[in-house]
């Protein structure tokens, strides 16, 4: 079990969760009011669990949020539920009845693991350690639940401009995902969404486990390396069992919000032993498609993130010309690495023809890695 308290505790998970995070996953700075706001101010401990601590036969839901990472998002319509994560946590325990013991993030990421956070904080238990993803993602298909043909319903959504949605059924993964992403859309910004209530002894079989604590070892890394000014990216790269495969500067960004998704290309030029190489990177929210000189070089559901100098990830939603970043790449959870995993997060379901390759395959093929 971990306990959080102070404010390193809570900025090393959520800069571990937003380096893990691919480019998306939310804002650190957001992440850490809402910590703040939960657990600073009140001098609370946060404690994370594994879910062998757990009640096997209470539940655990997740709470999270569904929308545009664009720079230029605003809300439609006038503010009518400052604190969506305080109403979704109230009308999911009214609506339902059943004892949560614990709430589990959907995905890592500098914002939407703080909002399981923050809901933790509201009701006074623990978060799990795991999530549902392993990183960030775009998409709502990419969660373990429909990789493993669990129900997400019933689901309690709201947004900041006072829609209040309660979805008990939806015809497949695709509606499920037309559905939020419309009230995304509505708002202009962004759903809160509270779903998938599970019993404890279920949900830990669909969990990345461990992945909280990796995020809070991770994040203690880069911090203790920035406080003896001895940032090394290869030491963050081996924490999380991958390996820098770029240097350069980022020449061209260009992206466009496409039905609540920040969509883009972004192209970096190498600069020292990457000179003369160019990385390209297709990007929905996250990094999803990565190449070195039109050859792939990371497939989903593979991670790649950005980090700058400092060892400070970059979000894709501030992202600029002429920023300089390091890359690094890692393998996905093997779950995601089946069949079934690759049916929803692999190359072809995001239109690209290619079959899989592993990351660590293709980093040697392209000579970035000996």
């Amino acid at each position: 079990m971990l306990r959080l308290s102070t404010k390193q505790d809570f900025e090393a998970l959520l800069l571990g969760a937003a380096i893990y995070a691919t480019g998306g996953g939310g804002d650190i700075e957001e992440g850490m009011k809402l910590v703040k706001e939960a657990f600073l101010d009140k001098s609370k401990v946060l404690e994370i669990k594994d879910f062998e601590e757990l009640d096997q036969e209470k539940f655990v839901a997740t709470p999270y949020d569904v929308g545009t990472i664009a720079p230029s998002a605003t809300l439609r319509k006038p503010l009518k539920i400052a604190n969506t994560i305080l109403r979704a946590v109230e009308r999911f325990k009214e609506l339902l009845g059943i004892e949560l013991v614990a709430f589990m993030p959907v995905e890592l990421g500098g914002g939407n693991t703080a909002v399981a956070l923050y809901a933790s904080g509201i009701a006074g238990i623990p978060v799990a350690d795991g999530d549902r993803v392993g990183r960030a993602a775009p998409e709502i298909h990419q969660d373990t639940a429909f990789l493993f043909n669990k129900s997400t319903l019933p689901a309690y959504a709201v947004t900041p401009t006072g829609d209040e949605v309660l979805i008990v059924g939806y015809a497949d993964v695709d509606d499920y995902e037309a559905m939020l992403r419309h009230l995304a859309v509505l708002s202009g910004k962004f759903v809160t969404v509270i779903d998938t209530p599970l019993k404890v002894s279920e949900a830990k079989d669909i969990a990345i486990r461990g992945s909280l604590t990796r995020c809070y070892e991770l994040g203690k890394l880069v911090l203790d390396m920035k406080s003896r000014n001895a940032i090394k990216i290869d030491r963050i790269a081996e924490a999380m069992n991958g390996w820098v495969v770029f240097h350069g500067i980022i020449k061209e960004w260009r992206w466009r919000n496409e039905g609540g998704f920040l969509v883009g290309e972004m192209i970096i030029e190498g600069i020292e032993e990457y000179k003369n190489r160019v990385l390209r990177s297709w990007i929905k929210n996250e990094h999803i498609m990565v190449w070195i000189d039109n050859e792939p070089l990371v497939m989903p559901p593979d991670l790649f993130t950005l980090v700058l100098r400092d060892g400070t990830p970059l979000l894709n939603s501030k992202a600029r010309e002429g920023i300089e970043v390091y890359g690094i790449a890692a393998p996905a959870p093997n779950v995601w690495r089946s069949e079934r995993g690759l049916e929803l997060f692999g190359p072809k379901h995001f239109g690209f023809n290619y079959e899989y390759v592993p990351v660590e395959i293709l980093i040697r093929k392209r000579g970035v890695v000996a």
